[in-house]
């Protein structure tokens, strides 16, 4: 089934090529009786242009090139290449002759033909007239890996740029809607080839299908019960299953407080304690919600320290009308997180740290929160062995957990990260509780002097 898919892209590009070649016609022939012959066709003689450009012996000129009517034809420039720096020649224009001899019609030998000459080159050609591509100031973030050598479906491999899930790329030119061009913002450099959103997604969309057909999807929900919470945010998790994440387009910020910071990770990998470190060290910069229940009080509670009392009539009727980020009940009682009191946290001026399940972060991924995303990932198995026996051992906990239990956080934390690691600003392994401190402090102080990358949403 994947070589009929490769077979239908394959052609689909093709024909986007030969499509593509009507647009690069020759200009008219001219009335007068002066005209020339090369490669036995009768072109007007003052169509024919005659360019030098000088190179290094291996310097890529930054070109690809497609066969039309037994012609070479230059098919794409790459943005920041040699040619494109120069200006001399545009999308559309034949190539006739090198250094005087007649090029034949396959692409590749003309590539290395060029490749290897260095000094001057002169090239006889026959112009399209088409003007220049002015750059696009786009930017996306990358949500997945790509390397041009390891796609069957990209027309040069050469041409095209490798990069890694999480780096910015500058996008320079989208005319072709199968190929973009696009450059390293960090690196700088040349522009090369990479799959556009829509060639991507319908690769990924057969790939997610065959995987939705032989059993669960890596990342999905299970459709078993929760022991413990339910989660109003659950409802997405169909949505969830087909998501497909290619490129989100971001804007570059000056350095700014975020509103909410957002912990995510399996249960038992630290999050809490992390959460009360900050708001214990850093009172003035870092707050955090209070939690509403419609249980009863205690006789040593009071409302609006550990927990806000509600009746279950109350509760039930903000569930309805969409006020809570998440809910769910435990014996019997709600509990949840109020939106507005997020809000009432960042009004004071301080960053709210929210310690959440990872499906909220639909709802805070907005303007209206601004979240830094931190996933807490578990260490390996032998890690978390060890680190649980420290604590037990200096009697900070009393509550003993198995190895399966501790599996069964590691298989969880696996799973969160492979289902929502697109909605993550930073990833840190909690394999020393005192580090992991260190790294997430140090992450929230450069947002505070360093410019950010965010959504463009957020921005316009």
């Amino acid at each position: 089934m994947y070589v009929c898919l490769f077979c239908f892209l394959q052609s689909l590009l093709e024909a986007h090529d030969i499509v593509a070649s009507k647009c690069y016609e020759s200009p008219p022939s001219s009335p007068e009786i002066n005209n020339s012959s090369v490669n036995n066709q009768i072109v007007p003689v003052d169509a024919i242009r005659i360019l030098g450009i000088h190179k290094r012996a291996g310097e890529p000129l930054g070109v690809t090139f497609r066969v039309e009517n037994n012609d070479l034809v230059i098919a794409r420039i790459l943005h920041g290449g040699m040619i494109d720096r120069q200006g001399l020649l545009h999308v559309g224009d034949i190539i006739k002759e090198v250094n005087g001899h007649e090029v034949g019609n396959n692409p590749k030998e003309l590539q290395e033909l060029l490749k290897s000459i260095s000094g001057s080159v002169t090239l006889k050609i026959l112009p399209s007239y088409r003007d220049n591509i002015i750059p696009q100031q786009v930017f996306v973030k990358c949500h997945f890996d790509y390397n041009p050598y390891n796609d069957n479906l990209i027309p040069c491999k050469e041409a095209g740029l490798k990069f890694s899930k999480g780096e910015i790329l500058q996008i320079v030119n989208r005319e072709d809607p199968n190929w973009w061009q696009a450059s390293h913002v960090k690196e700088g450099g040349s522009a090369g080839l990479i799959p556009s959103q829509f060639l991507e997604e319908k690769r990924k969309a057969f790939v997610r299908r065959d995987w939705d057909n032989s059993g669960p999807f890596c990342g999905t929900i299970s459709s078993k019960k929760k022991k413990k919470m339910m989660y109003l945010t659950t409802r997405n998790a169909e949505f969830d299953r087909h998501e497909i994440q290619i490129y989100e387009e971001v804007a570059k910020m000056p350095p700014f407080q975020r509103k909410t910071l957002v912990l995510i990770g399996a249960q038992g990998v630290g999050r809490r304690s992390l959460k009360n470190r900050f708001i214990v060290l850093n009172p003035t910069k870092f707050g955090t919600t209070v939690p509403f229940t419609s249980r009863k009080p205690r006789d040593d509670e009071k409302d609006g320290q550990a927990y806000r009392f509600v009746s279950r009539v109350e509760m039930e009727a903000d569930v309805k009308a969409g006020r809570y980020l998440e809910h769910g009940e435990y014996e019997g009682n709600l509990y949840g997180t109020k939106i507005d009191s997020i809000l009432e946290v960042v009004q004071t001026g301080r960053t709210c740290i929210l310690d959440v399940n990872p499906q909220a972060l639909k709802i805070l991924r907005t303007s209206e929160f601004m979240p830094y995303v931190v996933f807490i990932a578990a260490p390996e198995l032998e890690t978390l062995r060890a680190m649980h026996k420290a604590v037990v051992d200096a009697g900070i906990t009393t509550k003993l957990l198995t190895d399966t239990d501790l599996k069964k956080t590691v298989d969880e934390s696996a799973r969160i990260q492979r289902a929502y690691s697109h909605y993550f600003d930073l990833i840190i392994v909690n394999d020393n509780l005192d580090k992991a401190f260190e790294k997430l402090q140090t992450a929230t102080e450069k947002l505070r002097t360093e410019p950010q990358w965010v959504p463009i949403s957020w921005v316009y």
